[in-house]
This record gives C-alpha cells, structure tokens and sequence, in this order.
C-alpha cells in the first residue's frame, strides 16, 4: 500500500481536478494490473460477505414469512451504505489499526475491539438460537425476533450491529490488496449486488433444511470465534475458516442425498 492518503488523483496533477480524475479512471481502466486486482478483491469480497449473508439469512427467516423479504433487502442494502460510507472516510478507517491501548502484552485497536465485541455478539447470538431450536424457550425476550412485537426493528438492529462490523473488516482487508478507492468502490457494489441475488435462495434454502439451520449457526459461532481471536491478536488465515466451513457444507449435501435415498428407497417399498 504506497499512497495512506488514497488520493483519487496523481500527486502534482496540474490539469483541471475532474479532468485530472478522467484520467486517472482511464489509466486504471488500461492498466492490466488494475484489473488484476479488482478481480482478486471481488472475490474475496463475495467470501468475506458469506458470514454477513449467513447472519441476514438465519435473522430474517425468524420473521413473519411477509417481512422476510424486505429485512434481507434493507439489511443488505445497510451493508452497501456502511461500506460505502467507510470508504469515505477511509483515512479514518487505516487509523483504526493503530494501538490505542496495551493489555496482556498486546497493543489493542479500535480495530481489535470492534471484532472483540462483534465476535462476542456472534458467539452469544449463534449460541442463543442453537438454545432455541434444541431446547425452545417458551418465554418471550427483547431480543428474539420470532416473539416481540417489534420483531422487525429489532432485527434491522441486530442486522446493523454485524454489518458495521463485517463492513469495517472487509474494508480494511480491501486498503491491504490495493490503494485504488474506484477499485475498492466497485468490489463493494460488485459484492453488495452477489449479496442481493444470493440472499433469498440461500434464506429459503436454509429454512426448507432444518440441519442446515444448525450448520450455519455453527458456521456464526465459529466465525465469532475467528473475529475474537482476530481482536486478541491471534491471526486466523481465512483460506483454514473457509475450507472447514467448505467441508462441512460438503458433509452435509451427502447426508441430505443419503437422505433422499432412503425416502425413495422408502416411498418405493410402500
């Protein structure tokens, strides 16, 4: 990453700023390297907006069947405008790894807190709704979207709280892989859009494949975990979190078609 300021436009441009910035775009545009890079960042942008789709997903389908829709559409479309925002303000955001104070040997950053907290809440979300499908509790709580009144607004709220986390993350994985904000805009809106085809084919899947549901809130708690770890200081290579997740999935499809099987297998003796 050479350029912290993340200019739009080359350092001692004499041309008209707009003309300096058309420029700038059709140098990128011709620049292999350029295009090398925002393909790299789209791709593990789509990885990295997994866990956030997964959340979404697994939230909304606790509403009423009405209110599902546009849940994942809102909540999806606050991931774009956080993003977005962060990227406005992205000599904020590099700060953000900076130490701000030292605790048991570590230099902890608003960064490190941020995925502290966001980890802790995954880990107690993922744990409450495990709770709930293996034990369900009869009695109502403020935060269980299925049994309050105003279920929607709180999971909006819930669906905020991860994406500025989630958003934060994947912003500064994207300052690391390239110094170009058009690049970083447009692997957002690339992204965010994956994210909008993506969402209701997955919530629906999820919900018609009650195992899955448990799948993927072990995939929450294990990324809550992976986000804690991160905060402490203790990097987690993504490629090992994504290939378990990866292997599991694949478990799982062979148990589904096993299942199948013996339902025909079944259906066919009767």
């Amino acid at each position: 990453m050479s350029d912290p300021s993340f200019a739009l436009a080359p350092t001692g441009a004499t041309a008209d700023e707009g003309t300096v910035h058309v420029e700038y775009i059709q140098t990128l545009l011709a620049d292999p390297a350029a295009w090398a890079a925002l393909a790299t960042l789209i791709a593990m942008e789509v990885v990295l907006g997994i866990d956030n789709l997964i959340f979404i997903s697994i939230l909304s389908n606790k509403l009423p069947e009405d209110q599902r829709e546009r849940a994942r559409r809102i909540g999806i479309g606050l991931a774009l405008v956080l993003r977005l925002a962060l990227l406005s303000t992205i000599a904020v955001i590099v700060q953000l790894t900076e130490p701000v104070f030292t605790a048991f040997g570590h230099g902890f950053s608003w960064r490190d807190m941020i995925l502290i907290a966001g980890g802790l809440f995954l880990v107690w979300k993922a744990t409450k709704e495990i709770h709930h499908n293996v034990d369900p509790d009869p009695e109502p709580d403020m935060f269980d979207t299925a049994k309050v009144g105003l279920g929607f607004a709180a999971a909006i709220g819930q669906i905020l709280m991860l994406d500025l986390v989630f958003s934060i993350d994947s912003i500064i994985t994207a300052v690391g892989m390239t110094d170009h904000v058009p690049i970083m805009i447009v692997a957002v809106l690339v992204t965010v859009a994956v994210m909008l085809v993506a969402a209701t084919p997955l919530a629906n899947f999820i919900q018609a494949n009650p195992t899955i549901v448990m799948l993927a809130l072990g995939f929450l708690m294990m990324i809550g975990m992976t986000l804690i770890a991160e905060g402490f200081g203790a990097h987690v290579p993504k490629g090992y979190l994504y290939a378990a997740m990866a292997f599991s999935a694949l478990i799982e499809g062979l148990n589904m078609l096993a299942r199948k099987a013996r339902r025909r297998k079944t259906e066919g003796a009767h």
